[in-house]
């Protein structure tokens, strides 16, 4: 019962801090949580979640009462490499990071 989501466009640090909140919590407890987190990154581990609950109560016919976060990877990806002018010719970078996220459920 796993859900992938590949190259988001969210630094992985940010969803790291966020996986460690919902790690190893009942998917219930852990859905309620990210649905009224006020940020980007719940909203982004919020459809990882239901995906990876939708199926295993299609594929595996599984109930959302047994089912908990067994475990959440999130890795880096890909950085698009930007620049932005400054004065005298002169350049910063600008790193646009992505992430991958690897969510398992696990029947308790």
């Amino acid at each position: 019962m796993k859900a992938y989501l590949k190259n988001v466009r969210i630094s992985p640090k940010k969803l790291r801090v966020s996986a460690e909140v919902v790690r190893w919590k009942k998917v219930d407890d852990a859905l309620k949580f990210l649905r009224f987190a006020p940020n980007k990154w719940a909203k982004i581990l919020y459809k990882v979640m239901y995906s990876a609950l939708k199926n295993a109560e299609n594929n595996n016919n599984q109930e959302i009462d047994n089912l908990y976060v067994w475990s959440l990877i999130v890795t880096k990806w890909i950085v698009y490499k930007r620049w932005q002018s400054i004065s005298r010719w002169r350049m910063h970078s600008i790193l646009k990071r992505t992430s991958n996220v690897i969510l398992e459920l696990q029947v308790k």
